[in-house]
């Protein structure tokens, strides 16, 4: 046996490192190491509760509007706040624009250009690869590039300004949107539209939703495998078993994507479950944190984030990450864009998941879906939009309580709880969507999503930094500055 430290990885926001133990040219374990630590759990304490809408978007500076969103959802439930229809429909607007930012990011920036390293270059499609994916100078990573840039400006008069949204209340939120605003709106989300049919899937969105079925999926890349940039990944998927690398624990959780006025959401949450398939009500109540292996404080064993403790143990003996293990009644569970498919019913992502598993293959798949199916839903709520009425209600906040926020970021699961006394916070705690996928080994050593996922994993002889490993790791796009907040 050989062991490898992999990291810092590049082209990841924030600090990771992975090491790896190597049995006969594979993974045989993996422990994931998130090598900072910010401390924004302790700075919260003591600040006045609308205070919190300031400091937790500036733990991320590209999923800062998820943030906002759990923290004003948290302070909403503490104040019991009901958000007006406008309100919720330009929340959604807002959170809709920086995941699906961030899912044309991960494609374009992150994960395709892996396939233009020199370990590929003997492949037939090599230098296609590096004619659309080259890191900076990729004809299709610039188009994208652009084309993310162009639909950034929404924020400009959804929200004012990105990063660090400063429009999101408890009551909704503060920037009305005007019915002349509405109609360049939409024309800014069609031609997003408009770059996603031509270039990324070289077809419309409703054809891309009405896809079933694996079946169909391979029959529609068939007619042209290197045509759009959706069908070049397919082939990379057949060509180098991407549906076989990277499975997970086969448990996928989702809180509900885009709440909806009239209740309900926009995609549907819950705990999909591999075997036998099947979508569980989620349970909030049964979430616990477990500290064993970070170096954090482990008092009182795994806590629920509602009396979640964060108090740094740098010496602490077993440890080997700054990030907390959290659990859904004991389990680990995997959350992304594939748990928000299989709990909302995409059936082609529910066939995919049911033949291959969550795997590279999958993860990917279900984050390129849900640009078609979002943005079709981000026209309809343009058109609910009612000009003239409210779009925030005042929130006054109670000197004693306690709130959940809980909400879907582009990586997955964000929650937070907060506790105030006295009109101050006494105990505010974040479990990011990396938290849970890239987890440490819990008390009963059982280890995190990723962990799991890396076993297996084949180590060409001499790799430093091994490809498959990368492709694992870049499938769950990590976020390790909102992981160890």
């Amino acid at each position: 046996m050989s062991r490898l430290l992999v990291g810092p990885f590049n082209r990841v926001e924030g600090d990771l490192e992975v090491s790896l133990d190597i049995v006969d040219g594979r993974v045989a374990s993996a422990q994931v190491n998130a090598t900072m630590y910010r401390g924004f759990e302790q700075i919260l304490q003591g600040k006045a509760p609308h205070d919190a809408l300031i400091y937790v978007p500036r733990i991320c500076g590209i999923c800062s509007v998820s943030q906002s969103v759990a923290s004003a959802r948290a302070l909403a439930d503490l104040g019991q706040v009901q958000i007006p229809a406008n309100g919720q429909h330009a929340t959604n607007l807002i959170l809709a624009t920086e995941n699906l930012a961030d899912h044309l990011t991960h494609f374009y920036l992150f994960f395709m250009p892996d396939f233009c390293r020199p370990v590929y270059a003997a492949r037939p499609w090599y230098a296609e690869a590096l004619r659309r994916f080259a890191p900076d100078r990729g004809e299709h990573v610039r188009a994208a590039t652009a084309a993310r840039q162009r639909w950034l400006t929404l924020m400009g008069t959804l929200g004012g300004k990105w990063p660090h949204t400063q429009s999101i209340e408890p009551g909704g939120s503060t920037r009305a949107v005007e019915a002349v605003e509405r109609v360049r709106l939409l024309a800014r989300v069609r031609e997003f539209r408009s770059f996603l049919e031509r270039q990324l899937f070289g077809a419309s969105l409703e054809t891309m939703t009405e896809l079933a079925s694996e079946d169909a999926l391979g029959r529609w890349h068939a007619q042209d495998p290197l045509g759009s940039d959706f069908r070049f990944f397919l082939t990379l998927v057949n060509e180098l078993s991407l549906s076989k690398l990277g499975p997970g624990p086969g448990r996928y959780l989702s809180y509900g994507a885009y709440a909806l006025p009239e209740g309900g959401y926009g995609l549907p949450g819950g705990l999909w479950r591999a075997e036998p398939a099947q979508l569980e009500a989620m349970d909030p109540s049964r979430i616990t944190e477990d500290a064993t292996h970070a170096w954090l404080s482990d008092a009182g064993g795994p806590l629920h984030p509602q009396q979640g403790l964060t108090v740094p143990d740098p010496d602490k003996a077993g440890a080997y990450t700054w990030n907390k293990a959290p659990r859904l009644g004991g389990e680990v569970i995997e959350t992304g864009a594939i748990a928000r498919q299989l709990a909302g019913g995409n059936p082609l992502v529910r066939d995919a998941v049911t033949r291959h598993g969550g795997t590279v293959y999958t993860r990917v798949l279900a984050r390129l879906l849900e640009l078609a199916r979002v943005v079709p839903m981000m026209e309809a709520w343009l058109q609910d939009i009612r000009p003239g009425e409210p779009f925030c209600v005042p929130s006054n906040l109670p000197e004693h309580g306690r709130g959940t926020g809980l909400s879907e970021a582009a990586r997955g699961c964000l929650g937070h709880w907060v506790e105030v006394q006295r009109g101050r916070i006494a105990n505010y705690q974040i479990v990011a969507p990396t938290s849970w996928n890239f987890s440490p080994r819990d008390a009963a050593g059982i280890p995190g999503a990723l962990e799991q996922a890396l076993v297996g994993a084949p180590v060409i002889e001499g790799e430093k930094t091994p490809i498959s490993v990368q492709h694992v790791v870049r499938s769950f796009d990590p976020c390790m500055v909102c992981t160890v907040h």
